[in-house]
């Protein structure tokens, strides 16, 4: 008998297929409608010929075509796929590192000090709920530079689902194991690093993965707010050019890079569960 894994593995194949099968006869029954114009519609202009949903099988020869050679440059409007995710990447994983080099420490001090928790709650909870894209103006303004105020930007998204959960996992450590540490005349640096650290590691990896996925799905907008390079630049630049077939590819670039980072994180959470 199949294991779980495959029959899922299997059903999810057979959802692929037909989905991408009814998007093919779709695609080509609006072929078919659009030459099936007569002719004194088309003299009198009441139904022009007009753009349509590439078929899979056009993304797919687009996809073909991209990945063969990813890293092309061919002016500042003509770079490859890989070239402009590498651009994207890079601001996403700088911002990304430099907000971790903050929200950790910070979540650390505000989880085993109660003090620190209701001095700094209230521009937390002000802070928070502003939208990244919102910072955009005033990054441009203050930076003076479109690629500094994109990773800024992302900079400010992920900070805050990791500083939270670091928090929380900070304080939820059992006291029991703080007091022993206590017991042992260990420091506070070191209870941090020896106990609160390896027990708090699954919610803080927790806050990361959730802080890699939205500062992967803000970079698609900033980028298209300062242009220039990037994969949100790419999608936006094809939709002005009216390739949809290359749209809708970078679109599809988009999710699986997001979801390659998601599973690194994944798996470096498991690793650490499992050393525990």
């Amino acid at each position: 008998m199949m294991s779980l894994n495959i029959r899922a593995a299997v059903l999810s194949l057979v959802f692929l297929v037909a989905a991408l099968g009814m998007w093919e006869v779709s695609s080509e029954a609006d072929v078919v409608a659009q030459e099936n114009l007569t002719e004194y519609e088309l003299l009198m202009g009441t139904n022009v010929q007009k753009a349509r949903v590439p078929p899979p099988s056009d993304v797919i020869v687009r996809a073909w075509q991209e990945l063969s050679d990813p890293f092309y440059d061919a002016g500042p409007n003509d770079k490859g796929i890989g070239i402009q995710l590498g651009y994207s990447l890079y601001r996403v994983l700088t911002g990304y590192l430099m907000a971790a080099m903050v929200a950790i420490p910070l979540g650390f001090l505000i989880g085993m000090s109660p003090l620190m928790y209701r001095a700094l709650n209230p521009y937390i909870q002000v802070l928070r709920p502003i939208s990244p894209l919102a910072w955009m103006p005033l990054a441009l303004f203050i930076i003076k530079d479109a690629e500094a105020s994109a990773i800024f930007v992302i900079f400010i998204c992920s900070i805050w689902p990791m500083l939270l959960n670091t928090a929380f996992g900070v304080a939820g450590v059992r006291s029991d194991w703080v007091n022993v540490a206590r017991t042992h005349q260990l420091s506070q640096l070191r209870t941090a690093f020896t106990v609160i650290l390896p027990a708090a590691a699954p919610t803080i990896l927790t806050g990361m993965r959730i802080s890699i996925g939205i500062a992967w799905l803000v970079i698609v907008a900033a980028e298209m707010l300062v242009g220039g390079t990037g994969i949100g630049y790419y999608v936006w630049n094809e939709w002005n050019n009216l390739d949809l077939t290359s749209v809708i590819f970078s679109i599809l670039m988009i999710g699986l890079v997001g979801m390659l980072l998601d599973l690194g994180l994944s798996a470096l959470t498991r690793l650490i569960q499992y050393q525990e």
